[in-house]
């Protein structure tokens, strides 16, 4: 009895162990729950590149500059003995800013002087000696030609001295002036940077000037076009300008002048001329302006997300025949859905979205 119970035992245990290898031999294979997905990241987004009506008006940063500005140097060497203004200083054209002291050149001018005096008696003698040998020769035989010619010469000769020291004076006399800086026009001083006692000297335009005198009564508004859209400005229509300080508060205004040259950072350089007899307004202040284009043209626009980024260019990835190509393209006004770019491109072109620098010209799409 036992042996038979041991026996169907055994035959129990060999069919479980079937029944398991039949289970892990089957033909059933594991379902990819990724494959679907894998399919779906597979398949290239395609847009198209679309012609439109350029927007009537481009946003541009601008910078206030006043009107006129100049770095005061002395023209002398010097010491400042004088100052008369401060920053802030209200001043008119004329007025008297600082005034200099140079020891050595009041000797200069008295030594000039003392030569002058000199040259111009010396010059009056021979003047004199030539009109009475002029007088005596009109006896025959009493002067000789010789001796009335050399006394013309002379004459002549010490005249040409007594001017040329003349002229010295009124340079020294000029140099002296130079002592007195006077303001070149109505303005405010906005930065002083000497004191009474300082040394000064004529100096580079990259040295530190003894005044800055600005005109802030009006102001220049200087806003750089891109290359892109020099052509498409409209200089003749108004422009409309917020400044960043005070928003809401709108201007308008007409673009008064044009560099019509393009800059080290290739864009044209237009000026706005803006009151500012209240003087509410102040040199450095940013502003947008919206800057009127001509009616009828028109720009290239791609969707925002088919513009690749490197630290090398910018580009879109165009489909051609199936196959990708790299475009370099320059961005130009930017919407929240598509950007205006220019560059080898057309209307209707097809280009990838979500494009990446992975994708290389000649990769198959």
């Amino acid at each position: 009895m036992l042996n038979i119970i041991m026996k169907y035992n055994k035959l129990f245990a060999v069919a479980i162990v079937s029944t398991i290898l039949y289970a892990c031999s089957g033909n059933q294979k594991p379902v990819d729950m990724t494959g679907e997905s894998k399919k779906e990241s597979n398949k290239n987004e395609i847009g198209t590149v679309t012609e439109k009506a350029l927007s009537t008006a481009a946003r541009l940063p601008g910078q206030l500059k006043p009107f006129n500005e100049v770095n005061l140097f002395p023209k002398v060497n010097g010491f400042v003995k004088q100052l008369f203004v401060d920053r802030g200083s209200i001043v008119k054209k004329g007025e008297l800013l600082l005034t200099l002291e140079a020891p050595e050149m009041e000797s200069q001018y008295q030594s000039a002087n003392s030569r002058y005096l000199q040259a111009q008696e010396t010059a009056l003698a021979s003047k004199e000696k030539y009109q009475r040998l002029k007088e005596a020769a009109r006896e025959p035989g009493s002067v000789s030609p010789l001796e009335l010619d050399n006394a013309l010469a002379r004459m002549k000769a010490d005249d040409a001295i007594a001017n040329s020291e003349r002229s010295n004076v009124s340079s020294v006399r000029t140099m002296q002036g130079y002592l007195n800086i006077y303001a070149p026009f109505d303005g405010m001083i906005v930065q002083r940077n000497v004191s009474p006692g300082a040394l000064v000297a004529p100096g580079k335009a990259t040295d530190q000037p003894m005044l800055v005198l600005q005109d802030i009564r009006k102001m220049r508004l200087e806003v750089y076009i891109p290359e892109d859209y020099v052509d498409k400005v409209d200089l003749n229509k108004p422009v409309t300008f917020v400044f960043n300080a005070m928003p809401g508060d709108e201007h308008t205004a007409r673009i008064s002048r044009s560099a019509n040259a393009l800059g080290s950072m290739r864009s044209e350089a237009i000026e706005i001329d803006v009151d500012n007899a209240k003087q509410y307004l102040k040199p450095g202040m940013y502003a947008e302006v919206k800057i009127p284009m001509r009616s009828g043209a028109k720009s290239l626009l791609v969707p925002n997300n088919s513009i690749v980024r490197s630290t090398e260019q910018e580009y879109v990835v165009a489909v051609r025949d199936g196959k990708a190509v790299t475009i370099t393209v320059k961005e130009g006004l930017a919407s929240h859905d598509s950007t205006e770019v220019f560059g080898s491109l057309k209307a209707d072109d097809h280009i990838l979205l979500h494009a990446s620098d992975e994708i290389k010209t000649g990769d198959k799409l």
